[in-house]
């Protein structure tokens, strides 16, 4: 039945006169006369099949030739009402997705991606790059980066089009079994266009970067340590599901339990735009396991994230404003580990930052991970003299105690997982811990842009 669709509209484009042209089929070839154009030489020849695939293929591959694509502004303009309950309406999931990809469009400043593509190329079609590789390596990327975001948007674009001209056809023969396909379809592309609406949120001119997660036991002693090994295992679960690259720069353990403090890299797209709604005191409310009476305690832990910037835009360290101190490992690790001074302590003399790795058997590469560590440290605290509105990229580890929480994890009496900045809640803290923070993410995301 979608076989006798597809024919008979393919039949009717070729066939009919240039105004009645349905849009979404022009599209791809750039307008309505060329559409007619090339389908009316051949269309009564070749077989309905062969006519769509040469639709297909007159996709533009180029981001540059995207400027004047409008067909999410043309479902848009049409007026449909968006309902949330009715899941057998493609006009309303046609409609609810049209206006995420307009969200998303803005948010993402498509036009100003756009530019920059075109600069890109112009940048990289210079042969006096290459003898800078690492110059040539940065734009490269930079240029990969912003077309793939370009074309996974201009990807939906297209499937929007498609699935409503479908969905039209269909109505007007009245082939309900391909109205039903395309009204799933439509329905799965709303739920999708409506994640990326979300995700469009992270434009920030660090949101793209890796970072470094911190995490620091606060009041409450042993308890506290406990449940800042909690917090960095969920952190870890969190970053795993993400795609995130995660190393352990530096952890302290605690003398009876859990960990005083922690140092994390992860690496991978955006995974600071992520991260950073995480900054901030975490409180947990439980039953104790170290308390013979089984009484209710309350710990804390802080978080901290901090962008890692590029080269270009690193703060300067003069080598001789450092004290580097080598030192034995702690922990398991054998005799190599706890013999040798392979962990390495830098202090910025200026300033009294520090930072520290013994995570590796090799004392260079622990100098390395930490003066990168300390630059990052650097960086914020840089960015912190510039401008006092850098609260929104990452939060210090200060006063790490009760009144200074943004979020709630209560296991006892009841059980509850509550945001206090976006009051985002849900009721099964275990799947929290276990990693499943993209809700409060999200809700924080989407506060801090209504906000703005």
């Amino acid at each position: 039945m979608r076989t006798r669709v597809l024919r008979r509209s393919l039949w009717r484009l070729a066939q009919a006169p240039t105004t009645s042209v349905p849009s979404w089929l022009a599209a791809p070839f750039g307008n309505v006369s060329s559409a007619k154009s090339r389908l009316e030489p051949w269309a009564p020849q070749t077989p309905w099949t062969h006519r769509l695939l040469y639709c297909t293929s007159c996709l533009s591959e180029d981001p540059s030739t995207w400027e004047g694509a409008n067909e999410t502004d043309n479902i848009a303009a049409r007026g449909w009402q968006i309902n949330e309950d009715s899941e057998s309406d493609w006009r309303s999931h046609a409609a609810s997705a049209a206006r995420s990809l307009q969200l998303i469009k803005c948010r993402m400043r498509w036009k100003e991606m756009l530019v920059r593509v075109k600069q890109l190329d112009k940048i990289l079609e210079n042969p006096d790059l290459w003898q800078d590789p690492n110059s040539a390596a940065k734009h490269s990327r930079e240029r990969g980066a912003v077309a793939s975001r370009l074309k996974s948007f201009r990807q939906l674009e297209v499937d929007l089009a498609e699935h409503v001209g479908l969905a039209e056809l269909a109505h007007e023969e009245n082939d309900h079994q391909v109205e039903a396909e395309a009204t799933k379809a439509l329905a799965k592309l709303r739920q999708i266009a409506k994640e990326r609406e979300t995700a469009a949120l992270l434009n920030g001119d660090q949101d793209a970067c890796s970072c470094f997660l911190e995490v620091q036991a606060g009041a409450g002693g042993t308890e506290s340590m406990d449940w800042a090994a909690m917090v960095l295992r969920m952190y870890r679960l969190w970053a795993s599901n993400r795609g995130f690259e995660t190393t352990t720069v530096d952890e302290v353990q605690g003398e009876d339990a859990g960990i005083k403090r922690a140092t994390l890299r992860l690496d991978g797209d955006y995974a600071y735009g992520y991260a950073k709604c995480e900054a901030g005191v975490h409180r947990l409310v439980r039953i104790s396991p170290f308390d013979s009476n089984k009484r209710r305690h309350t710990s804390f832990a802080a978080v901290a994230v901090i962008p890692i910037l590029d080269t270009g835009s690193q703060f300067n360290i003069n080598e001789s404003d450092l004290r580097i101190d080598t030192f034995c490992s702690g922990g398991p690790g054998g005799q190599h580990a706890n013999k040798t001074e392979s962990a390495v302590r830098i202090v910025h003399l200026p300033t009294g930052i520090t930072a520290q790795c013994q995570s590796e058997r090799s004392q260079h590469r622990n100098k390395q991970t930490a003066m990168a560590v300390l630059q990052a440290r650097l960086q914020q605290r840089e960015m912190a003299l510039q401008a006092k509105a850098n609260a929104h990229h990452t939060a210090s580890l200060g006063e790490i105690s009760w009144g200074n929480q943004i979020r709630s994890y209560v296991l006892q009496p009841y059980r509850m997982v509550k945001d206090l900045r976006t009051h985002y809640e849900v009721s099964d803290p275990d799947a929290v811990l276990d990693g499943d923070l993209d809700g409060f993410i999200f809700s924080l995301l989407a506060k801090s842009t209504s906000e703005s």
